[in-house]
C-alpha cells in the first residue's frame, strides 16, 4: 500500500466516524429536545450527555459507521453516492452547528 492510499484510507475512516457520530447524535438528540422542559442553552449539555451515554446511540453509531465503511470500499459510482456525498454533507453540517453553538456560548459568556 502506498503512502497516498494509506492517507486516503485514514481520511475515509475519520469521515465515517464523524458522520456516524453526528447522525446518531441527531437521531437521539431531537426527540429528547422536544420532550425537554428545560429552556435555553443550559439544556444542551444535559441532553447531549443523555444521548452519548445511551446504549442505542452507540449501536446506531456503529451501524452507520459500518455502512459508510462498506460504502467507502465500493465501486466509484456507489462510493460517490453512498460515501462521499453523505459523509461530507453530514460532517460539514455537524461542524457548522457545533461552531454556531460554540460562538453562541462564547458570546453569551463574554457578556456576563
Amino acid at each position: 500500500m502506498r503512502g497516498r492510499e494509506r492517507v486516503m484510507n485514514y481520511v475515509k475512516v475519520i469521515l465515517s466516524v464523524l458522520a456516524a457520530m453526528f447522525i446518531s447524535e441527531c437521531v437521539f438528540f431531537w426527540p429528547l429536545l422536544s420532550g425537554s422542559k428545560a429552556i435555553g442553552a443550559a439544556a444542551l449539555p444535559i441532553l447531549l450527555a443523555d444521548s452519548i451515554f445511551s446504549f442505542r446511540f452507540w449501536i446506531v453509531g456503529i451501524l452507520v459507521f459500518a455502512f459508510f465503511y462498506v460504502a467507502s470500499r465500493a465501486g466509484a459510482t456507489l462510493r460517490m453516492m453512498f460515501f462521499w456525498i453523505p459523509t461530507c454533507a453530514v460532517s460539514a453540517l455537524g461542524f457548522s452547528i457545533l461552531a454556531m453553538y460554540t460562538y453562541l456560548f462564547i458570546r453569551i459568556s463574554s457578556r456576563h
